[in-house]
């Protein structure tokens, strides 16, 4: 029984809109929380399969998850769709959704075209960071296909409609064999419906297979089945990376072994790769040039330059000089010589008496400074002499 527009449920606590999807046991409805006045999304089983075989355990797995994803939403996460409740309507188990808003991937793809890599890896990592949360809590979606992706404003994909007990679903009418979906599923959930993670691995790269290329990637069945290839994404889109083809092929293998056994594992394969830094320089590359150092007092001192020697005053020279003058006035005395000549002589011996006294002095100054005792010694023998 599906529910019509303008019906209510819980005493008029929500009314429904409008049918939002219908998958292989399960319907979804865009409905109103009166209360509160805000939209909400009601899942419930589809009761057309109600004689189905498996059809109570799918509606104790249905409960049980429900259970799981509202303990799971007491600590949001951004890219999840918050569980609000569950309640039972009749007979119908309904579980209660927050109403995510936006475009999903499918009908962005269709109106839009492909995705250029830069663009969509945002996308597919934040789903991809999800479903690690999600399998943390012992879940696995297992419906991780481009319609239940939803592309907010701000750049934030979220993840919605669970593929809650999707193992025993019937074999008709399954949403995996419905508008493309069963594209984007492994055969093993087909086959065995199985709860293994590597099935979100699967779904996940098959969406950003279809993100890229604009076109479904063949069946897991065909696959399986008739050995049909799967064409690689970058013979489609050239413009994509080798690191992203390779990644998209990987995380599609077609035996669960063969893919990473985690998602954590396959988001590593889209990160591009991390800039090795150079190696270290060796020593003698680095080696400078250090001044020699003497050693004085066991301390290391720099080596200063040499000072200029000091000038040496000729002072041979000069006393000869000065001794030549006395004997010339000494001779000149003997001769009896004019008058003019005694007076200049006189002026030249007085002023040869200074200069010797300034020469006696300034020799005994720098003597003593130069050369110490001893040469103070040799110059008063002179001196005496």
């Amino acid at each position: 029984m599906t529910w019509k527009t303008g019906q209510r449920l819980q005493d008029g606590k929500y009314v429904i809109e409008k049918v939002l999807g219908r998958g292989g046991f399960g319907i979804t409805y865009k409905a109103l929380d009166v209360e509160l006045q805000r939209t909400v999304v009601i899942k419930t089983p589809n009761e057309d399969f109600s004689d189905d075989s498996e059809y109570d355990k799918y509606i104790e797995r249905f409960i049980q998850e429900g259970r799981t994803l509202a303990r799971l939403s007491q600590d949001p996460h951004p890219h999840i769709v918050g569980v609000i409740g569950l309640f039972k309507e009749g007979l119908t188990h309904c579980l209660v959704m927050n109403f995510v808003p936006g475009e999903n991937l499918f009908d962005a793809v269709k109106h839009r075209g492909v995705f250029q890599e830069a663009e969509i890896l945002p996308y597919i990592r934040q789903i991809g960071e999800a479903l690690v949360v999600v399998h943390q809590a012992g879940l696995v979606h297992r419906d991780a296909h481009p319609r239940n992706i939803m592309l907010r404003s701000n750049i934030k994909a979220v993840l919605i409609d669970f593929g809650i007990a999707k193992q025993v679903v019937p074999s008709t009418d399954t949403s995996i064999n419905k508008d493309g979906h069963k594209a984007f599923a492994p055969y093993e959930q087909k086959f065995r419906g199985s709860r293994e993670l590597t099935v979100d691995i699967y779904t996940l790269a098959a969406t950003l297979y279809y993100a890229v290329t604009g076109e479904f990637p063949t069946n897991s069945l065909a696959r399986k089945l008739d050995k049909t290839s799967l064409t690689p994404p970058k013979q489609i889109n050239s413009s994509i990376s080798d690191q992203l083809n390779q990644a998209i092929l990987k995380g599609m293998a077609l035996e669960a072994k063969d893919r990473p056994q985690s998602m954590q594992a396959w988001l590593a394969m889209l990160e591009a790769p991390k800039a090795t830094p150079p190696p270290p320089v060796d020593r003698f590359h680095r080696t400078e040039a250090v001044r020699p150092k003497a050693k004085l007092n066991s301390e290391a001192i720099p080596v200063k330059a040499t000072t200029k020697p000091p000038r040496i005053i000729p002072w041979g020279w000069l006393i000869g000089v000065l001794l030549s003058y006395l004997l010339i006035g000494y001779l000149l005395a003997a001769s009896n010589a004019p008058y003019i000549i005694w007076a200049w002589v006189g002026a030249g011996a007085v002023a040869v008496a200074v200069a010797l006294a300034v020469a006696w002095a300034v020799a005994v100054a720098l003597a003593v400074a130069w050369a110490g005792a001893l040469t103070v010694a040799v110059a008063w023998a002179w001196a005496g002499t």
